[in-house]
């Protein structure tokens, strides 16, 4: 197959950023549709990059002191109900399970859309004393949301991820692990997935049903649109007075605690695909590339040949790097393009002439540019530059959110921005109003008010009142 079909095979991603997403998620075989309406079906290769988000995210969770659980997919109804504000936000969503085979529960139970209520009600069983806190748990699961409309890793109505559940004795504490989870999202982003984020805090219209105050990480995506990339919850007392989560304090006082609840989701492999893909598919960080080096034999029928990809072969697996060998009858053109769209980091051509000369070509993905390395030093090399790839990725990725945000000081100058696919940073008067303007004149919303919030004008850029916050804008996923 020619080269410039092979890229027919994806939508233009400058013209048709929608089609050119899904055409890259099937041809890559990341995920499949389920046969129920919304559902996904994460493939090998899809399931293998959460592998190592999760074991990622699992090591820097636990090292904050955290410990896995696990709760039950079924929570009575009645749960549900005993936080006001969290039962509205979820209700529409939310699947019900009234029968038993042809019996009808006395209860109906929901699929959780989230376990706050169930987690609180066996806090409530386990915390006594102050001795009994703080509480750190986290728990991997899936999660069932009915949403109307869907697409894979972004919105689905089932997906994977981790949601963490903290109780504390202390307001200062809860809103202390609060930020500080918000912080290991951050990093772990920028560390392991070279994406940049805007940190910050959500404004009441945005903040999750049941918290007193949320905090969120927003990605930027080649098309200019947002995808909230994680959350952090401060809970305050609200699922404490509910769920009547007491203990004794030192001072031979029963108190209610302090919650918090924070958590990403699958939608970060959604979020790899749309920061770092270009026209020929995908592009992956080699910290969470499933092949992080891929080596192509050519003239694959001469003994020499496959015996030297073998060697270095061993020599890549000996320093950890997850490589293999493509030794399928396919021709060497076809090979690259496949792995050009897996968005295989590194791919290593060796033939008869590398062989005679000591080198081998290596192609980088992420700028499609080649070199040759010694043979007698390549996995020191290929290691090297997976570590450069990776850096590189991030700053491209930095450099074109930084590029993609304008100040704004009124209503045409957002709208200018927003058309323009930027981000607005604004300053803003506080009124939920304003954000409900927003979103009726120009399908944006408030994505979060960043932790610096030195002035950028002197007057809410939608009313042109007195201004409280600093605020970025923007059309999201």
């Amino acid at each position: 197959m020619a080269d410039k079909d092979f890229v027919k095979e994806i939508a233009d991603i400058e013209s048709d950023f929608a089609q050119w997403y899904t055409d890259v998620i099937l041809k890559t075989n990341l995920v499949d549709y389920g046969p129920v309406k919304g559902t996904m079906i994460m493939r090998p290769y899809g399931y293998a990059i959460w592998e190592f988000i999760q074991s990622g995210l699992d090591k820097r969770i636990k090292e904050t002191g955290h410990q896995n659980a696990y709760f039950p997919l079924f929570i009575p109804e009645s749960f549900l109900q005993k936080e006001a504000e969290h039962v509205e936000g979820f209700a529409p969503e939310v699947a019900r399970v009234t029968h038993i085979g042809q019996e009808p529960l006395a209860e109906a139970l929901v699929v959780r859309p989230t376990s706050e209520t169930i987690i609180c009600h066996m806090y409530s069983r386990w915390i006594q004393s102050y001795r009994d806190l703080p509480v750190l748990i986290n728990q991997w699961a899936n999660i069932v949301r009915w949403e109307k409309t869907t697409r894979p890793f972004l919105r689905t109505s089932e997906f994977l991820w981790q949601e963490g559940h903290t109780v504390h004795a202390t307001e200062e504490e809860a809103k202390e692990e609060t930020l500080k989870m918000l912080e290991v999202y951050q990093l772990f982003l920028k560390e392991e997935l070279a994406i940049p984020v805007l940190a910050g805090k959500k404004s009441q219209k945005e903040k999750f049903a049941g918290a007193q105050e949320t905090y969120s990480i927003e990605a930027m995506m080649l098309d200019g649109k947002s995808l909230q990339a994680g959350t952090s919850h401060y809970l305050g007392q609200n699922f404490s007075k509910a769920f009547n989560i007491r203990f004794l304090d030192r001072d031979g006082t029963h108190k209610f605690a302090y919650q918090t609840s924070w958590g990403v989701t699958t939608r970060l492999i959604g979020a790899l695909i749309m920061v770092h893909g270009d026209k020929r598919g995908l592009v992956l960080p080699p910290k969470v590339a499933p092949t992080q080096a891929i080596i192509i034999p050519i003239a694959s029928k001469k003994p020499e040949v496959l015996k030297k990809c073998e060697e270095v072969l061993g020599l890549l697996k000996s320093l950890g790097i997850r490589a293999e060998i493509d030794q399928t009858d396919a021709s060497p053109g076809w090979k690259f393009n496949e792995y050009e769209m897996k968005g295989v980091p590194i791919r290593i051509e060796i033939g008869p002439r590398d062989i005679q000369n000591g080198v081998a070509t290596v192609s980088r993905r992420d700028t499609l540019t080649k070199t040759e390395l010694k043979l007698d030093t390549i996995a020191q090399d290929i290691q090297v530059l997976l570590d450069a790839i990776q850096i590189d990725m991030y700053e491209k990725a930095n450099n074109f959110l930084n590029s993609h945000i304008t100040t704004v000081n009124n209503l045409k100058e957002l709208e200018a921005a927003i058309q323009n696919n930027h981000f607005a940073l604004s300053m803003w008067c506080g009124q939920s109003a304003c954000e409900d303007l927003v979103k009726e004149k120009f399908q944006a919303t408030s994505r979060n008010m960043p932790f610096d919030q030195t002035p950028c004008g002197d007057a809410c850029a939608i009313c042109g009142k007195e201004p409280k916050y600093k605020i970025y804008w923007g059309k999201a996923y």
